[in-house]
């Protein structure tokens, strides 16, 4: 492991100074995704400079029926929070199905958001990639790809994002409050991840030494009627082949409102826009569900190990948006993290 300094600034102003006038300082906060890629010479930093103890972990409602985030509020503690339980049900189980209870009561909100979309070949020093190198070559376009991206992927890069909470949080229209040099700006959620194109080692827009300071979520009449699945390879705690958030408002036979975002497929937290559009203001059927997903879906480029995602992702989004359908309160959901 290459030898690091390290420091903890007392406020948020004094660490993005920080990490703004040395380009190879890192911000450290739950370190459960940094400190792995210490351990394997993935990650080589100069600077740590720990935020973990800023006064960033409020969660708070807003008066308009919001809610803001605090960017190092642990995941355990947001995931039981009352209001997340009550009005979010989607954004608890997503961060339920997303770790352990050990990795949940270090992880951070946006230590979530900002973990590396990685995959076996990035986490292999000596394999070719573009994240780690850019230039180096994908070493997954001749290779395994069973839990690679079929969605916004590119000659650069397959790799699939990670985040659990990611997803939830791009359904609910997330914005993200950056802090910078130059002040506070806002960032809608499906806006901060980067398509890899040809540069997959730029993963936000993010400008060297912003700090996250905390997501904002808008209020939602019907996010008290979401749901969250996540299908896995094991019962026990993987990344997700597929994984469905959604929120659905259903009147009178015909879809009102609908929040749909997918995971597991997508090289960024998947917003299924094309799948929003088709459904608004038609029947809520199992027929048109289909019909919006397979248009969704529709942009997709699979590999010969993934393309079983197509069908898993079509399949999981259906049964997820009949079920909210036919059952659209909270009690009567059965959905497990």
């Amino acid at each position: 492991m290459k030898e690091f300094s390290y420091t903890r600034p007392d406020s948020a102003e004094a660490a993005v100074a920080a990490v703004a006038q040395d380009p190879d300082a890192v911000y450290l906060a739950g370190g459960t995704n940094l400190v792995d890629h210490l351990k394997l010479g993935v990650a080589t930093p100069g600077s740590l400079v720990d935020v973990s103890r800023l006064p960033l972990d409020e969660v708070e409602p807003t008066p308009d029926g919001g809610l803001r985030i605090g960017a190092t509020a642990r995941n355990s503690d947001l995931a039981a929070h009352p209001y997340v339980r009550r009005h979010c049900p989607l954004l608890a189980r997503a961060l339920l199905a997303g770790a352990s209870g050990q990795i949940r009561n270090v992880a951070t909100t946006a230590g979530n958001l900002l973990q590396r979309t990685r995959c076996g070949y990035f986490q292999d020093p000596d394999a070719r990639c573009n994240k780690r190198r850019p230039g180096a070559g994908c070493a997954a376009q001749e290779g395994w790809t069973r839990y690679h991206a079929i969605l916004g992927t590119s000659e650069h890069c397959l790799a699939a994002h990670p985040s659990d909470m990611a997803v939830a949080l791009a359904a609910l229209d997330a914005v993200v409050v950056v802090q910078g040099r130059e002040g506070e700006r806002r960032v809608p959620l499906t806006h901060f991840h980067r398509l890899p194109d040809d540069r997959p080692d730029l993963e936000t827009v993010l400008e060297h030494g912003e700090l996250v300071t905390a997501v904002e979520v808008p209020p939602l009449p019907y996010a008290d009627r979401s749901a969250y699945r996540k299908v896995r390879d094991r019962a026990s705690y993987a990344f997700a082949l597929v994984s469905v958030a959604a929120a659905l408002d259903v009147r009178d036979g015909r879809v009102a409102g609908v929040r749909l975002a997918l995971g597991g497929v997508g090289t960024v937290p998947w917003r299924a826009s094309v799948a929003e559009e088709a459904l608004v203001g038609g029947p809520a059927t199992e027929e048109a569900y289909r019909e919006a997903l397979l248009a969704e879906l529709a942009q997709a480029s699979p590999r010969e190990d993934n393309a079983f995602k197509i069908p898993m992702a079509r399949s999981t989004a259906v049964s997820v948006l009949r079920q909210l359908t036919q059952d659209p309160s909270p009690a009567g959901r059965r959905d497990q993290p």
